[in-house]
């Protein structure tokens, strides 16, 4: 994957989404004209998929002296324990004090993100995870919400930024809305195929106005070989889409000679849901998941002081001296 090229807002350069505290903090040191040189430690409170230190490093390349400055970290995606020495940054305290909020928010919400995706890969058993979950997260966010996504394992997500962060191109097909508006989903995946770019997928929402195996039929008659697949939507039915669904739609399409026409599960998945379809044999090509990665919790990072000007120190419980971390790599 190339570098991504992440944005740093004029808000968090500026400050405006630290903690006041640290604000007051760098005031107080600059008039009393202190700034020693610190190593500054960040660990996870849990397990998981470390997510996060690109962007980090984005901020750090930012606001660090180039001459003063040393930079460890794990290597963006590998599992971390609980309490282990993900970031390491010897600076002159001045230079990133007032960060601090920012690198762990950044570190703690990337790596929920890539975690809860990791889990919903590992259920799929080697079926295509795809992140859609942008629309339960704030705009600002999306982006970096899909590109953790693909950290922790999906193939692919639905937004253009989060795409272009891992490298790829987004994955969709047309919201169910515009078969309504049409009238009609056959109609709106014609017009779908007539002004779309052929290298898009043609792949359709079904059981958005009728039967998920009458759409999905009458679809694979219209487009035949040019339909690649069809998607059944948990959110469109009252009891969800179930392993038995996938069976019934993929039996009705092979019996009509259109074996080629892939099916997608897309909806309120988890990991436990995606396992019980894999574990009951559903035919589906990829599952699609949104709130279980897009609103996964995050994986709280503390940040501790363990040396200031070489010299071994930590605030009470902590163990002064830096933490012998053998994974760690230089980063900066």
């Amino acid at each position: 994957m190339a570098e991504p090229d992440f944005e740093v807002r004029p808000s968090v350069m500026v400050g405006d989404t630290a903690d006041v505290s640290f604000h007051r903090g760098i005031t107080i040191l600059r008039n009393e004209g202190i700034n020693p040189v610190v190593t500054m430690e960040f660990s996870p409170t849990k397990g998981g998929v470390f997510c996060g230190i690109r962007e980090v490093k984005t901020l750090l390349g930012k606001v660090l002296p180039e001459g003063n400055r040393e930079v460890w970290a794990l290597e963006e995606g590998v599992t971390v324990s609980p309490g282990e020495v993900a970031l390491r940054i010897t600076a002159p305290y001045g230079s990133f004090g007032l960060y601090e909020t920012a690198l762990c928010g950044t570190l703690s919400h990337s790596t929920g993100w890539a975690t809860a995706s990791k889990e919903c890969v590992t259920a799929a058993a080697g079926i295509p995870v795809i992140s859609i979950g942008a629309r339960y997260v704030h705009p600002n966010v999306a982006g970096i919400m899909d590109y953790a996504a693909m950290i922790g394992g999906c193939v692919s997500c639905s937004t253009t930024l989060g795409a272009k962060l891992a490298g790829t191109t987004p994955t969709g097909t047309i919201s169910p809305n515009i078969a309504l508006i049409m009238g009609d989903t056959v109609r709106a995946m014609q017009a779908f195929d007539k002004h779309i770019p052929q290298e898009v997928s043609r792949v359709a929402p079904v059981n958005v106005i009728r039967d998920e195996s009458d759409e999905s039929l009458d679809l694979a008659k219209a487009l035949r070989q040019r339909l690649r697949g069809v998607i059944l939507d948990s959110a469109q039915t009252q009891d969800g889409i179930r392993p038995h669904t996938v069976k019934e739609v993929r039996a009705r399409l092979d019996i009509a000679g259109y074996s080629h026409v892939e099916i997608f599960v897309r909806g309120d998945l988890s990991a436990e849901r995606i396992k019980e379809f894999v574990d009951k044999g559903a035919p589906v090509s990829a599952f699609e998941v949104g709130r279980h990665i897009s609103c996964a919790a995050p994986h709280e990072f503390n940040a501790d002081i363990h040396e200031i000007d070489g010299k071994p120190i930590a605030k009470r419980g902590r163990i002064p001296g830096s933490t012998p971390s053998p994974r760690l790599v230089e980063v900066m």
